[in-house]
């Protein structure tokens, strides 16, 4: 229902809180048929909050983003598709892997998106997590030795 939802109705994000209502209704539906997934993903908050300077919040689109430094390196959405920024060598060399796929929107680009299907994905997801947390704190420290 997701990927339909996003290729048939993505306008709809535009209109004010219907991202974050829907992807509401998804944890709910979640919660209904597979709680399991809802405790994956505060593994994975669990897991971001013990990486310093980061923060995690409610995203624009709906579902829980994770900052560094008030910068977004990833989100999950309550049906369980983790969304992280990579640099597009590092998501080129795992895309070989053939865990992880492009974005689901932004294919072009460093952000791929991973399915939690199940509670060894967790693993895998915190992975990747570190991945882009690594990368953001390099961005992010670059960027202050250019400021000096």
């Amino acid at each position: 229902m997701f990927p339909f939802v996003v290729e048939r109705a993505g306008f709809l994000k535009d209109i004010p809180l219907f991202a974050i209502i829907f992807d509401s209704l998804m944890r709910f539906w979640m919660f209904l048929t597979k709680p399991e997934l809802l405790d994956w993903i505060d593994d994975l908050e669990e897991n971001v909050t013990q990486m310093p300077g980061t923060t995690i919040g409610v995203h624009k689109y709906g579902g829980i983003e994770f900052n560094y430094m008030g910068k977004e390196f990833a989100h999950v959405h309550s049906n369980g598709l983790l969304d992280i920024l990579l640099n597009t060598e590092l998501k080129n060399s795992l895309m070989t892997e053939g865990k992880i796929k492009d974005h689901h929107v932004f294919k072009n680009s460093g952000w791929i998106s991973f399915y939690l299907k199940n509670k060894q994905d967790v693993g895998y997801a915190c992975i990747l997590l570190n991945k882009a947390y690594d990368r953001a704190k390099q961005k992010q420290d670059s960027m202050q030795l250019d400021t000096i």
